[in-house]
């Protein structure tokens, strides 16, 4: 990095909180705090849903998956479109009519106190969790990479986005990630277009589809029922549309992006705009995947694209092995520019069997580049167990930093550092009101004046921006960073959905049904999901419909019990 990369850099983190703390100054009440006032317009709604979603894993983590495996992670949210229109339809009225501050409100309403406790612990647990990966997803990948103190880059991350968004609370948080939605984006075309610009010269854009599509990159859709699959399209049509209910129905990080708008309109527009647009982003996102793993078919790549587990391999026993497997990779390398350049001449030539017979040549090279980027992982593994094989999350970050000019560099790692603040100062905001409203208000004795809660909220903030900042520091990388935030709302959000869904249509239903429900159903989950019984997208379809039927089982069991006449 450069002078003007650290300026870029810089320059942009401290603009993003110094506009947060000044445009949001001096909240006066709980209603201006926690809701914004009630002011928000449709578009900043939109934007808030898309960022506070659209974290630091997403530009990390989601070119690296299509990179490795293609585009098929799209399908994951193919259910979103669905969960919009139902959200739109049936929470957000409800929501709005009854002037909650919090979505577990509207369950104490309609069940009891303990459920909402319940529903509201749940959250705080997973969304806890979450607050802390999202702060450690980047910083543990910027320190790999360019030797940042990995303890530094949280306390850093969290300590900036705890300023403003304890300081100005929603309004805060709205405001600032229009901002940041619109660094992101423009990074994101910004490094698409130098690409492009860096592939040969007789390979545009349409060209290089046809090259991605040659190695499977561009396999979309997959029709298959496979419950044990991860990326479907019924997997995110059904599994993604409970998740995408759960997540914007329910969780109150997204919640309160769109209780804060003026109206039921402004919060309905709000979500269609997020619904139509998510696909189209991350579906561009993935793209940007793609054509990294186009040019790195014409330029050479690292046998693993994590700096660290090279450098642990190479200072091992094991490093001659090593150095020999990354010999054959270069070699590999030239074949496989050769057989694109016989795909591409041929692909001019529109000559059918030249075309067939170089696709087959590439996808064979694959499979051995494949195989020795595996063997290179067990070397890895063998030489220091605790170093991460698994180098998805690496290699759009190695490409910014080995490809793009000087400044670009700056702007993208600005980029990745702002989708990290967008989602956890999101995560904070809903962590803090969900514990000075659901808890601590609700369970506490005596009369306070509003000035007492708000100070309540910015204090439960900022003492889970500390939790954040320290689940962070103790981290440990998983299979792939986006997953990982998936597969941990996965485990609780269908059983919340469950609660939510009993709470709007199954009136018969009462508290103490739900609430032991909800219980058997989190074990039953959890249990599952560590046995692996289904994909985790599946889980949230399962756990929904498992509480909706324990629920109802038992409510039916009590009321025969305590009713003589249905006893006889």
């Amino acid at each position: 990095m450069g002078n003007l990369d650290w300026i870029i850099l810089s320059s942009t983190l401290l603009f993003i909180v110094a506009y947060g703390v000044w445009k949001t100054k001096g909240s006066k009440d709980v209603d201006d705090y926690v809701l914004g006032g009630n002011k928000t317009k449709w578009w900043t709604i939109g934007l808030s849903v898309m960022a506070t979603q659209a974290s630091a894993i997403t530009f990390l983590s989601t070119p690296g998956q299509a990179f490795h495996d293609g585009m098929g992670f799209v399908q994951f949210y193919f259910g979103l479109p669905l969960a919009m229109i139902i959200i739109c339809l049936v929470f957000v009225p409800i929501y709005h009519k009854l002037k909650v501050y919090t979505a577990y409100e509207f369950l104490e309403n309609r069940f009891d106190l303990k459920t909402r406790s319940l529903a509201a612990v749940l959250f705080l647990v997973q969304r806890g969790l979450a607050a802390g990966i999202t702060i450690y997803a980047p910083s543990i990948i910027l320190s790999a990479v360019l030797g940042w103190d990995l303890k530094t880059l949280n306390i850093i991350l969290g300590t900036l986005v705890i300023i403003y968004t304890v300081s100005g609370g929603t309004k805060a948080v709205n405001v600032t990630q229009k901002q940041q939605m619109f660094i992101i984006m423009t990074g994101m075309f910004i490094a698409f277009f130098f690409i492009l610009g860096y592939l040969p010269a007789d390979i545009n854009f349409s060209k290089a589809l046809k090259i991605a599509g040659a190695s499977d990159k561009l396999n979309i859709i997959d029709f298959e029922f496979n419950t044990t699959s991860r990326y479907t399209l019924w997997s995110g049509l059904t599994g993604g549309m409970f998740l995408a209910l759960a997540y914007f129905g329910t969780d109150q990080s997204q919640v309160q992006r769109y209780l804060s708008g003026k109206s039921v309109r402004e919060s309905q527009l709000g979500l269609i705009f997020n619904g139509l647009l998510k696909i189209p982003m991350q579906f561009f996102i993935l793209l940007v995947g793609v054509m990294v793993f186009v040019f790195y078919q014409y330029n050479p790549s690292p046998l693993n694209f994590n700096p660290v587990a090279s450098e642990a391999v190479l200072a091992s026993e094991f490093a001659e092995d090593y150095k020999i497997l990354e010999q054959d990779h270069r070699e590999l390398e030239v074949e496989k520019k050769i057989a694109q350049d016989r795909f591409s001449a041929a692909l001019e030539l529109k000559e059918y069997t030249a075309t067939m017979e170089a696709k087959q040549q590439i996808i064979s090279i694959n499979e051995r580049e494949r195989a020795k980027r595996e063997t290179a992982k067990t070397l890895i593994s063998m030489a220091d167990d605790s170093v991460e094989t698994n180098d998805k999350d690496f290699v759009f970050i190695h490409f910014i930093l080995n490809h793009l000019p000087k400044g670009l560099i700056g702007l993208l790692l600005a980029v990745i550092l702002s989708a990290a603040m967008s989602s956890t100062a999101s995560e904070l905001n809903a962590l803090g009101t969900i514990s000075a409203l659901d808890l601590y208000k609700r369970n506490k004795k005596g009369d306070y004046d509003e000035k007492h809660y708000v100070t309540v909220s910015k204090g439960f903030t900022l003492l889970w921006g500390i939790i954040a900042i320290i689940i962070a520091c103790v981290a440990s990388l998983f299979d792939n960073l986006i997953q990982l935030v998936n597969i941990i709302g996965s485990i609780f959000y269908g059983n919340v959905l469950g609660i939510f869904l009993m709470a709007f249509f199954f009136k018969f239903i009462r508290g103490n049904s739900v609430f032991v429900a909800a219980i058997i159903t989190q074990i039953i989950v959890i249990v599952g999901y560590s046995l692996d019984w289904m994909s985790y997208l599946w889980l949230n379809a399962f756990g929904c419909g498992l509480v909706i039927f324990l629920a109802c089982l038992i409510e039916v069991f009590d009321r025969t019990l305590n009713n003589p006449e249905l006893k006889a």
